[in-house]
């Protein structure tokens, strides 16, 4: 009886584990439920109008996630270099917005009508108009630059094309007029300029001084190392007759050290090193501080640098050995707007420029209201001394 009792538990086991097995096994057999992502549509116009708003919506989304992602409108991104640029020039400005409406912009401001072919076309072709030009028609940044100084000898390069060229109508006429500003600017050049206004061919020396001032005021609470630092001419460039830069253009710096004023009378300290000088090209020439520059200060008999501080010497080399840097040091907190600053260039230049006509020869050479040491725009090679 004992032994019955045991073989039957023993088959109801095996039984038990038969029965689970097989029920796991029709489990994974069994197929899952599907989940509906595209329900059938709805017959009512109402809801296949929502639906279709709300699958619109989604695509916008997932769209600006990706842009942001790819952060194509931040400032400085690749897709959008040219076109800011581009806007600089005209406007002194980077716009905002997306990219095609802002070159459809571009180019009716420009030319009156949008250009053929692809973006990437468009605005190449825009900026090479701008700011390079070609040897039968120059840039219209330099037939800005040639009605500017037509007009009053010196141009404003920091301001954008379209409000310089407002400033020529209004000195010229009295008032600004409407189109594009291409035209305008062919209609004032008529106007102000006899002859043509294509490129000349010079050749700027080595050691050429430069007289230029700040155009805004530093501080050490303000300034930080990186920062650009922009002086205007004070006199302009010539060379054998030809404009190389007109009073006004621009002298380009950078800071390269600040210091607050410190305890035991230690006074602020702002070190900057000049870079380059733009011309009416434009083409941006190497420049620093050399012993011509020095000793032309020296024969003005002006301090290099701010009231209250002075010219400690030179802390920077370049590669060719030019000082290109000045240590400004004193108990002042700030380099005011106007400080005067003699630069050289750094080496020799090959630069397109204005051929004076001999019909307005003599309105070229008047004198200036700040002539230099070394008379308006005169070079210094570098193998000769400064007259003293």
């Amino acid at each position: 009886m004992k032994k019955f009792i045991t073989a039957l538990l023993i088959a109801l086991f095996c039984l038990s584990c038969a029965a689970a097995s097989f029920a796991a096994q029709t489990s994974a057999e069994k197929p899952a439920e599907k989940t509906v992502t595209n329900p059938v549509p709805s017959d009512d116009p109402a809801e296949q109008e929502a639906a279709e708003k709300a699958k619109e919506e989604a695509e916008a989304k997932e769209a600006a996630a990706l842009a942001e992602k790819m952060k194509v409108n931040e400032p400085g991104a690749a897709l959008f270099q040219v076109l800011e640029r581009c806007e600089t020039i005209v406007y002194a400005q980077v716009q905002s917005g997306a990219l095609l409406p802002r070159l459809c912009r571009l180019e009716k401001d420009v030319f009156g009508r949008e250009l053929p072919g692809s973006l990437t076309e468009r605005q190449t072709a825009l900026l090479r108009f701008l700011e390079d030009g070609s040897e039968s028609s120059p840039s219209l940044l330099y037939k800005v630059a040639i009605s500017e100084w037509g007009t009053t000898k010196k141009i404003m390069p920091e301001a954008g094309l379209s409000r310089r060229l407002d400033t020529v109508e209004i000195v010229i006429d009295g008032a600004t007029t409407e189109g594009p500003v291409a035209s305008r600017t062919e209609k004032m050049l008529g106007k102000i300029l006899p002859e043509n206004t294509s490129y000349s061919q010079a050749t700027l020396p080595a050691g050429t001084v430069v007289k230029a001032q700040l155009l805004k005021t530093l501080t050490v609470r303000t300034c930080k190392p990186g920062d650009r630092v922009v002086l205007g001419l004070l006199n302009e460039i010539k060379q054998d007759d030809i404009i190389v830069a007109p009073a006004g253009s621009r002298l380009l710096a950078t800071i390269t050290k600040v210091k607050a004023p410190r305890s035991f009378g230690r006074g602020s300290e702002i070190e900057m090193k000049f870079d380059l000088l733009e011309t009416i090209q434009p083409k941006q020439i190497p420049v620093g501080i050399g012993d011509f520059a020095k000793k032309a200060a020296n024969v003005e008999g002006t301090t290099i640098g701010a009231v209250g501080a002075s010219f400690a010497g030179a802390v920077i080399l370049g590669p060719v050995g030019l000082v290109t840097g000045a240590f400004i040091r004193g108990n002042d907190k700030q380099l005011k707007e106007g400080t005067v600053f003699y630069v050289e260039t750094a080496e020799a230049a090959e630069v397109k420029g204005y051929k004076i006509p001999s019909s307005i020869s003599n309105y070229a050479s008047m004198s200036e209201n700040q002539p230099s040491p070394q008379g308006s725009g005169a070079t210094q090679p570098a193998d000769k001394p400064v007259q003293q």
